[in-house]
């Protein structure tokens, strides 16, 4: 960092995440005598923060900072409550790719989908990481509540090929794809032939996977997490439930039989534009 300052002398040190990365920033800033800027995400203070010693570097580097950001006020309110100085914490929502994320005609989306699209009835989307905590098992339990449904799971991780083995348990596999690592092209397609993007998360901050489904037109079913009533609005965003099969299944049956149109779900994340992201930013 030295070198590179020398080089190119930088004008400020920012971590875009809350640890590790916010105590190391802080170290690079005291050295080089640079102001310093760390943004929360959400797991960075949900998990790391109830860590005492991970706590102890964060609180620092936030006394430390010129400023603090938060992809939500909800964060916000939890990093406050940590012991982070409020006056210092402001709220830069994500970004959204709006060249990429769009919303596509839902029938000329399923079309292009293949066999992901084929069928007539309800088309869910889940999109995120396959972790216990993003809950993709529990929108598998809701389907078989929504006998007409079916679901493409997106994402990788752990619990892969877990849910593959449970859809199969349950007799839903030919309800199920666990479609594994998408390239973000099909994901945009898929959400906008979807008819709600699905995520009973245990804890974000405010997931990009939101914002991008509704920029292509696919309402959210979701839990009551983070930043969630500050993107899901009204009725045209989606509906927000509790962490149960049944709640969410619910949810998906309360969409499905008052669907929004496509440009209302749309509008919704006009806002988190990332020309909006980066002039903040600035």
């Amino acid at each position: 960092a030295r070198r590179l300052h020398a080089e190119r002398p930088f004008a400020v040190v920012d971590a875009q995440f809350f640890y590790p990365d916010g105590p190391a920033a802080a170290r690079v800033a005291q050295a080089l005598g640079l102001p310093l800027s760390i943004k929360a995400r959400g797991s960075d203070i949900h998990l790391w923060g109830a860590r005492p010693f991970a706590r102890k570097q964060m609180l620092a580097a936030a006394r430390q900072a010129g400023g603090l950001l938060a992809v939500s006020d909800a964060l916000r309110a939890d990093m406050i409550a940590l012991g982070m100085p409020a006056e210092k914490i402001a709220v830069h929502y994500t970004g959204l790719n709006g060249a990429l994320f769009h919303a596509v005609p839902r029938a000329e989306a399923r079309a292009r989908l293949g066999e992901w699209g084929a069928g007539d009835g309800p088309l869910l989307a889940s999109v995120g990481n396959l972790i216990p905590l993003k809950g993709q098992h529990l929108v598998i339990q809701a389907l078989a509540q929504l006998p007409d449904a079916r679901l493409v799971i997106a994402g990788k991780g752990p619990e892969e090929q877990n849910l593959r083995d449970q859809a199969a348990g349950m007799g839903l596999a030919e309800r199920v794809i666990v479609a594994g690592s998408v390239a973000p092209e099909r994901i945009a397609l898929l959400l906008s032939a979807a008819d709600a993007m699905v995520l009973p998360s245990e804890r974000e901050g405010l997931a990009n996977a939101w914002v991008e489904a509704l920029a292509c037109g696919a309402p959210l079913v979701i839990t009551d997490v983070g930043g969630a009533r500050e993107v899901v609005c009204s009725h045209d965003a989606g509906r927000i439930v509790d962490r149960t099969p049944p709640a969410i299944a619910a949810g998906i049956r309360d969409l499905l039989a008052n669907p929004p149109t496509k440009a209302a779900v749309a509008a919704q994340a006009s806002r988190f534009s990332w020309y909006a992201n980066a002039a903040q930013l600035a």
